[in-house]
C-alpha cells in the first residue's frame, strides 16, 4: 500500500514539473507594445536603429505607400524618438526616383541604405547600385558611398563585428545572383566575398538573414522559375576571421514544409529569428506570382534553436519586411509592412523578448 502511495506521489511530482516546464516554454515569447503610429503607412521600407547621446531612435527610409501602386513608391524618410514618443520627418533618401527593397545597416554612428529597385510607368524595374550614408549625430545624409559593383535589391544584408556589411545574393535587374559583396565603411570600399554556390539552393531574392558571431544565417526567399518558387532552405556561411572575404557555405532543409518570403530577420543571443513574412511569393503590390490573388501574412516567429526550426504563432507580425531595428539584444522594433487583407501598415511595434 505504501509503495503504491509513493509511486503516485512520484508520478504527481513529475507531472507538476512537466507542466511547469511546458508553461515556461509557452511563456518564452515576444511581448509586443504598439507605440505611436508612423506619420504614414509604408511597406518594403528600409529600417534601422540609431542612438544619439545614448538614446534610441528608429529610422525608416523610402518604401511603398498605401496605394500599393508603382506611383506610390517614394523616398520619404522618418525618425522616431523612443524617449519622447515623437516622429520627425528627415531629409528624403537622396535618389532620383522612389525605391523599394533596399536594406539599412548601422555601423557605429552611420546608417547605410544599400540597393533596392525602381519601378517605372511601364512596370519595368531597375536594381540600384547606390549606397546612401546617413549620419545619425549630424542628422543628415553624407555623400553617397562607392557604388555597389553589382546592382542589387531584395538582398540578404547583415553587419559583422560592427565593421563590415555583408550583402549576400539578391536580385540584380533580371535574375538572382550568387554574389557576396562586402562593404567597408571605414575605407568606403567594396570587396568580393566567396560567392554562394551557383544554384537555386542558395541564390535567392526576398530571403533575409543575420550574422551571429562569425556565422551568416539566411533563410527562405524566392528562386528563379515559374511563379518564383518559395524556398525552405537554411543557409549558413562561416566567415574566416583571418580573411573576412573567405566564407564557407553550407545548407540544410530542416523541415520541408516551412517556407518564408520577405521576413524580418533578427537575433536574440545566439538564436536567429525570422519574423512575419509570407508563405507565398508575390510582387510589390502584394499579389501572388502564382495568380492566386492577394497574399496573407504568415503571422509567426520562426527561429533556429537546438538544431531545429521552430515556429511560434502566438503573435501576429506583418509581411513585406526589409529589416528590424535592433535596440538591444532583446528589444527590437518594426515599422510598417503589410497586414491582413493586404493593408499597408503605419504601426510601430516595440518587441521585447522575455522568458517571464
Amino acid at each position: 500500500m505504501m509503495l503504491k502511495l509513493i509511486v503516485k506521489l512520484l508520478l504527481l511530482f513529475f507531472l507538476i514539473v512537466a507542466c511547469q516546464n511546458k508553461q515556461e516554454e509557452l511563456s518564452k515569447n515576444w511581448k509586443i507594445q504598439l507605440l505611436k503610429n508612423a506619420p504614414e503607412a509604408v511597406t518594403n521600407n528600409a529600417i534601422s536603429e540609431g542612438f544619439i547621446d545614448g538614446k534610441p531612435y528608429v529610422f525608416t527610409f523610402a518604401g511603398l505607400d498605401s496605394t500599393k501602386e508603382y506611383s506610390g513608391i517614394h523616398l520619404r524618410s522618418y525618425r522616431y524618438n523612443l524617449s519622447t514618443d515623437e516622429w520627425k520627418r528627415i531629409t528624403d533618401l537622396p535618389d532620383t526616383l522612389g525605391k523599394i527593397a533596399s536594406a539599412a545597416s548601422r555601423v557605429k554612428d552611420t546608417i547605410y541604405i544599400i540597393g533596392g529597385y525602381h519601378v517605372f510607368k511601364d512596370h519595368s524595374e531597375r536594381s540600384s547600385n547606390k549606397i546612401h550614408r546617413y549620419s545619425i549625430n549630424e542628422e543628415r545624409f553624407l555623400e553617397d558611398g562607392m557604388a555597389i559593383p553589382v546592382p542589387i535589391d531584395d538582398q540578404v544584408q547583415a553587419v559583422w563585428r560592427d565593421s563590415l556589411i555583408y550583402v549576400v545574393t539578391g536580385w540584380s535587374d533580371k535574375e538572382n545572383v550568387p554574389d557576396v559583396q562586402i562593404y567597408n565603411p571605414t575605407l568606403n570600399s567594396w570587396s568580393v566575398g566567396t560567392s554562394v554556390p551557383q544554384n537555386h539552393t542558395y541564390k535567392s531574392f526576398g530571403a533575409s538573414g543575420t550574422i551571429i558571431g562569425d556565422t551568416i544565417f539566411y533563410f527562405g526567399g524566392a528562386s528563379m522559375g515559374r511563379h518564383y518558387p518559395i524556398q525552405n532552405i537554411l543557409r549558413k556561411g562561416l566567415i574566416n576571421v583571418e580573411d573576412p572575404t573567405s566564407i564557407e557555405w553550407s545548407h540544410v532543409i530542416l523541415d520541408s514544409t516551412i517556407v518564408g518570403y520577405r521576413m524580418g530577420a533578427t537575433s536574440v543571443g545566439k538564436t536567429p529569428h525570422w519574423l512575419g513574412g509570407s508563405t507565398i511569393t508575390y510582387n510589390y503590390n502584394p499579389v501572388a506570382y502564382n495568380g492566386s490573388g492577394g497574399v496573407t501574412p504568415a503571422n509567426r516567429d520562426l527561429y533556429y534553436e537546438d538544431g531545429e526550426l521552430k515556429t511560434d504563432f502566438t503573435n501576429k507580425f506583418p509581411m513585406d519586411l526589409r529589416g528590424i531595428a535592433q535596440i538591444n539584444d532583446s528589444t527590437k522594433a518594426i515599422v510598417g509592412g503589410i497586414k491582413e487583407n493586404q493593408k499597408v501598415s503605419n504601426n510601430l511595434y516595440l518587441l521585447k523578448w522575455t522568458n517571464d
